[in-house]
């Protein structure tokens, strides 16, 4: 097998969690690299630590797996089979059934698998029959689920050999999912990516929850892909669809349908909280997409403002990561023509992870007194003691100013391992 991509930051995250006595689903949207990370990556390091190759047990029940005896979609056979490939021995069992949710019932036959003490079960699913909402309910907290997104920054550029601007240019644009690192062209990606939408991701999230207004769902979808990185509301969208698109629908059903979409993995919320106030604002949020050539293609590449799309892959760094991801805003009380009013600054993301937290500006230049004031206004404000950064957009040395704000370059930072 050739080489290939080293998830190493998702790796690690199953490595800890190997032999749990949790059942570990690996979950995320289609095509992001889930089975992969089974197999190979996984089983080559399981391989690699001794385990014998007759006690990782691998089965994809993917419709286009043509390895895969049908028999085994039906869960007695599958069952069967299983337990004949597992010795009652202590020596531990890998078993890895991949797109787990075609076979009806599967439930009962992992949790009978996770059950055995020398048994450890990992899982993948990723269409209308399984998602996070489901591991939920299924397992009742036998499960442990991991996350897994497109390709990163440094992902995508492992292995390549292009100058790293032409690679950032290429990853703006057609974003990280793994199967476009084998196609040159635009009309290649471009098909590939117009497919992923039309007949696989709108449709598994129309078969999924019912929807009966495909039209409103996709509006939808173009709404959220056309405003990432700035504050909406239900109420907005609603509006919006009403006067541009004369689609017609309550708030409840924008909410719903907005729902539908983050749950199959295309689109996540960032809660906006005020910083001073130790509140969150549940009625404006922001929406980021999973993978910004999954947005660009949704809108035909009309808006490629890299100002949005840097801060869109910014925020899906810090996810990737392993950060909550929150969008802030200081409120404080000035005096304007002698009378006193709430002026209210933003902080584009605060990324939390455990005791860590940092407070981040995404400027795609600060060239100006006037522009480099308006990028810091926030953060100024801020009084705590964590620290504070803004990325900016241009290739520079990082440093940090008399007030203790640092400063690095945005390809800096995506190629770093850490904040």
């Amino acid at each position: 097998m050739d080489a290939y991509v080293k998830r190493d930051i998702y790796l690690n995250r199953l490595i800890v969690r190997k032999g749990n006595g949790l059942v570990k689903a690996v979950t995320g949207p289609r095509r992001a690299g889930k089975s992969f990370l089974l197999n190979p990556i996984f089983k080559d390091y399981l391989l690699e630590q001794g385990v014998p190759e007759d006690h990782i047990i691998i089965i994809s029940f993917d419709i286009e797996d043509e390895e895969t005896p049908q028999e085994l979609l039906d869960r007695e056979k599958l069952k069967e089979y299983l337990y004949s490939r597992i010795d009652s021995k202590t020596e531990p069992y890998y078993i890895f059934l991949d797109e787990i949710q075609e076979v009806e019932g599967f439930e009962k036959i992992v949790n009978g698998l996770n059950s055995r003490p020398n048994v450890d079960v990992y899982i993948t699913g990723s269409n209308s029959k399984f998602l996070s909402n489901d591991i939920i309910t299924i397992f009742r907290g036998r499960s442990d689920e991991v996350n897994i997104m497109p390709f990163s920054f440094k992902e995508f550029c492992q292995d390549r050999q292009e100058p790293i601007g032409e690679l950032w240019k290429e990853y703006y644009t057609y974003g990280g999912l793994p199967a476009l690192r084998k196609m040159p062209t635009f009309e290649q990606k471009n098909t590939y990516l117009q497919r992923l939408w039309k007949k696989t991701y709108l449709d598994d999230v129309v078969e999924r929850n019912h929807v009966e207004n495909r039209e409103a769902l996709e509006a939808i979808a173009d709404a959220l892909c056309s405003s990432v990185g700035s504050l909406t509301n239900t109420t907005r969208i609603t509006n919006t669809l009403a006067s541009v698109r004369k689609i017609r629908i309550s708030d409840d059903t924008v909410a719903k349908y907005i729902g539908y979409l983050g749950e199959a993995f295309l689109f996540n919320e960032a809660r906006r909280y005020n910083i001073k106030g130790n509140k969150y604002y549940e009625n404006v949020k922001k929406y980021y997409s999973v993978d910004v050539g999954l947005r660009n293609a949704r809108l035909n590449y009309r808006q490629l403002e890299q100002t949005h799309l840097m801060e869109n892959v910014i925020f899906n760094e810090l996810l990737y990561r392993g950060y909550a991801v929150d969008v802030g805003v200081i409120e404080v009380r000035v005096t304007k023509d002698g009378k006193s009013e709430y002026k209210q600054y933003e902080v584009d993301f605060i990324a939390t992870n455990g005791n860590e937290k940092y407070y981040i500006q995404s400027a795609y230049e600060i060239s100006s007194d006037e522009k480099r004031e308006q990028e810091l206004n926030s953060l100024k404000r801020i009084d705590d003691s964590f620290q504070k950064i803004v990325i900016v957009k241009d290739d520079i040395m990082p440093y940090r100013d008399e007030k203790g704000i640092y400063y690095t370059g945005l390809l800096q930072f995506l190629m770093s391992d850490k904040l």
